[in-house]
């Protein structure tokens, strides 16, 4: 089965963000494909690479950078939604003349066009948050 997963919330405001990590982990150990990840609203801070959580808690934006590297799974962060909330990509950061990239360079930012392609082309889609 082909799955989507869709990620709205930010990694430590709820359980929503860890809980569709490891459901995407779950998703590829029973052999199941996993078309797109799509992180909206405040879940794109799942993709911000800035990130310095407690040393004693569960580094959310780590685990998907590593995930989506290990399983080369194709990460798309909500465009309008990252550069409201400061995740930026070199591009973005050039473009508004800002100082720093902030968006993990394993996702890539894109617009909804690639939600609406993830719907057709995933026998399933998973939201979170």
């Amino acid at each position: 089965m082909k799955f989507s997963i869709i990620i709205y919330a930010a990694p430590y405001s709820s359980q929503a963000a860890t809980s569709a990590y490891h459901f995407a982990k779950s998703v590829l150990a029973q052999d199941h494909e996993i078309y797109r990840l799509f992180f909206f609203s405040d879940g794109v801070y799942n993709a911000n690479r800035l990130a310095v959580p407690a040393q004693d808690e569960f580094n959310v934006q780590k685990a998907w950078e590593k995930l989506i590297d290990e399983h080369q799974l194709d990460s798309i962060v909500c465009v309008s939604s990252a550069l409201r909330r400061g995740i930026v990509d070199a591009s973005e950061s050039n473009r508004y003349e800002l100082e720093a990239v902030s968006l993990s360079d394993k996702s890539t930012l894109s617009g909804l066009g690639q939600l609406v392609d993830a719907g057709v082309n995933s026998d399933r889609i998973i939201n979170f948050g």
